[in-house]
């Protein structure tokens, strides 16, 4: 059994991530101590690649036991996109044993205090970044990222989104002194003198239902929130994607352990095929704060239906960039491309809808015709994608048979620019890899109308004509009114343009990136700095991560006494 770590240890080693979190919050400047290079990696004791592979290999075919109570069964069958079958066996809990238990342990937690919570949430943090290796193969065998996407968003940026959300968590908490002395005059009476004590209370068992593209970065936020603030934890993750946050649970129970807490604060649901026990658990009156990444139809169910508990929604939306001018349009078209195609879209923040002028845009290479703007791009992709190793590098994996129907399916819907073709990985035959799709739409057109304004999440983008950038700014309002956006792009070189597009995206919630042209893609957003959607429009009621995320997680108790 590993030794326990006292309090005083985790303060001395972690205060000062915590305090340079703290200023990075504040100034927004880019910070991360997660190293996003491999080369990193094997040094002060973590896994270097070739380890972290083994370590990922000795997993499979094993049963991973996590000493949690009301195990009644064991569950698996998680298939990697790339064809291998991962055989790892899971705990299946009895709900009534398990809730229960898991409420025992927060009195505790509750009075360690917010910084002390900080500090067990840094280590855990820091033992996961020690393993970072291992999660990637985790990560990249359940979601189908390729390996360098998956080291890096499922490793460091992941580990940098959960310890924003601690440092969110303690200025919330740290907001309100732990006691106060009031003292109110009474003329030539004797003042009235009590003195008051501030308890962050949780609000309860926070629920954690992950998904299959990025089991960490979309689950850590809200795992560390809520344990930052007092709340005991459960992750239910999609029966897809299980080992990553199962691995997470393993090392934040550990943690807890040699902290002196109870393991159980947080804990695993695994689920039998076809169980679906997401809704069950999200009515639980135990239940009361729910993080969910996935479809907007489940994601508005819990919103109506989980009455008892806070709930965090990231959904779906229509992502669109307009393209009414550039000065560099070979940047333009490079960005554009690899946006497209990074991760086979199975992004929120792929952009679907590119809206372009009929008549044509300005650039520096002179006018382009809506026609040459959607042939550049399709010969952009095309070049990105050429060589079949860089391609699989860029694209990994579709993770599942619906991303493959709609991609299939998509060439029907207009006139192709782009067609998508098929790509064999030398190292995983068994992988489905495809290149993206573009598709043509009139913009004017209802029966295309219909297409552009619903979600077709995967590798598939539509070059929608329209009558003038005007209209693409209206079209872009309504887009975001009726079907929400995590992101929005437009790239022009005119002021009153910009301007427009900029009123749009503050008055509907969206947020926006302009004339991207180099190492930055709107798909991307860096944690401390840039806000993961907005929690203003219906792809998202929540932001990664802002104050918002964090403050209603927890209540402040007050206890008044005469001084």
């Amino acid at each position: 059994m590993a030794a326990e770590v006292t309090a005083q240890q985790l303060i001395a080693q972690h205060r000062p991530t915590l305090d340079l979190a703290l200023e990075t919050i504040r100034t927004r400047a880019y910070w991360s101590p997660h190293p996003e290079h491999p080369k990193a990696y094997g040094e002060n004791g973590s896994l270097d690649m070739a380890a972290g592979k083994a370590a990922f290999d000795a997993l499979l075919g094993t049963r991973l036991d996590l000493g949690q109570p009301g195990t009644d069964d064991w569950v698996g069958g998680e298939v990697s996109p790339y064809g291998v079958e991962l055989g790892v066996q899971y705990p299946h809990a009895d709900l009534d044993v398990l809730l229960p238990a898991m409420k025992a342990g927060q009195k505790a937690w509750r009075d360690a205090g917010a910084e002390l919570r900080a500090m067990v949430c840094l280590e855990i943090l820091r033992r996961i970044g020690d393993r970072t290796m291992e999660f990637a193969q985790a990560v990249m065998h359940t979601s189908g990222q390729a390996f360098m996407m998956a080291f890096q968003a499922g490793g460091p940026h992941a580990q940098d989104r959960g310890m924003e959300a601690v440092a969110y968590a303690y200025v919330e908490q740290a907001r309100t002194p732990d006691t106060a002395e009031w003292t109110k005059p009474q003329g030539k009476r004797d003042p009235l003198a009590l003195t008051k004590a501030f308890t962050p209370v949780p609000r309860g068992i926070g629920l954690v239902i992950g998904c299959n593209t990025f089991p960490t970065w979309n689950g850590y936020p809200g795992l560390f929130a809520s344990l930052a603030t007092g709340n005991a934890v459960l992750v239910k993750p999609h029966p897809r994607a299980v080992l990553p946050l199962a691995l997470t649970v393993q090392v934040a129970r550990d943690v807890l352990a040699e902290a002196g807490f109870d393991p159980n604060l947080v804990a695993l649901a695994a689920e039998r095929d076809g169980e679906g026990i997401a809704k069950t658990l999200a009515t639980r009156p135990e239940i009361r704060i729910i993080d969910y990444t996935g479809s907007t139809a489940f994601g508005d169910w819990l919103e109506a239906n989980a009455g008892q508990a806070q709930v965090f929604t990231e959904k779906a939306g229509v992502n669109t960039v307009l393209v009414e001018s550039t000065d560099d349009y070979r940047g333009m078209l490079a960005n554009l491309a690899f946006s497209l195609s990074l991760y086979s879209g199975q992004m929120c923040t792929t952009p679907q809808n590119l809206l372009i002028p009929r008549d044509g845009i300005r650039t520096d290479q002179g006018p382009k015709s809506y026609d040459e703007v959607t042939a550049d791009l399709a010969r952009a992709v095309d070049g990105l994608l050429g060589d079949d190793a860089r391609a699989n590098a860029l694209l990994g994996a579709i993770v599942n048979p619906d991303v493959k129907a709609r991609l299939e399916a998509a060439a029907g819907l207009g006139e192709v620019a782009l067609a998508s073709r098929e790509i064999t990985n030398p190292d995983f035959p068994d992988a489905v890899v495809r290149t993206p799709v573009i598709v043509k739409l009139d913009g004017a057109k209802p029966g295309d109308e219909a297409v552009y304004t619903s979600e077709c999440f995967g590798p598939v983008s539509f070059a929608v004509a329209v009558d003038s950038a005007a209209d693409a700014v209206e079209l872009l309002r309504h887009s975001v009114r009726e079907k929400g956006a995590m992101t929005v792009g437009a790239y022009t070189t005119d002021p009153e343009f910009e301007e427009a597009v900029t009123e749009v995206c503050l008055d509907e919630s969206a947020q926006l990136s302009l004339n991207l042209t180099g190492g930055v893609y709107v798909n991307q957003t860096a944690a401390f700095s840039d806000f993961h959607g907005s929690g203003g429009n219906p792809a998202a009621n929540a932001a990664l991560c802002d104050g918002a995320f964090v403050a209603n997680r927890f209540r402040v108790v007050e206890v008044r006494r005469p001084a």
